[in-house]
């Protein structure tokens, strides 16, 4: 008597789409949960993240590039996705409004209005 070799293969296929089900279904609750922290803190219940949501007299520029903006500008903000920071000859007007309302690949609303001040000095101090 002959063994079916199709067998061992078919309980594999099942085993892969139960296991790519689980993991589909896992993901889309934690999306779920990570978009009501989020859904949370823009209302002001939540803790805000460092540099996100404080007053002008305790906004980090510096702590705010690290989290923002590194990923396009460089960790030494030399330029990679985005232009190079360092020693750049915008007036602070414009680093501001860039700041505020973005301009071509970079998005608005990375810093508050309120902030944008003094993150647009701390980006021309940069050298």
């Amino acid at each position: 008597m002959q063994k079916n070799a199709i067998v061992p293969y078919i309980l594999i296929m099942a085993f892969g789409i139960g296991l790519i089900f689980f993991l589909s279904v896992q993901g889309v609750s934690n999306e779920a949960e990570i978009a009501e922290e989020h859904a949370t803190e823009e209302e002001g219940g939540g803790e805000a993240a460092e540099g996100e949501g404080e007053a002008s007299g305790d906004f980090d520029p510096e702590a705010t590039a690290q989290a923002n903006c590194i990923s396009c500008h460089g960790s030494s903000y030399e330029g990679g996705v985005g232009p190079s920071l360092v020693a750049t000859e915008l007036p602070q007007e414009d680093i501001e409004d860039i700041l505020v309302n973005g301009k071509g690949g970079m998005p608005g609303g990375l810093v508050e209005e309120a902030n944008a001040a003094a993150m647009a000095e701390w980006v021309l101090s940069l050298e």
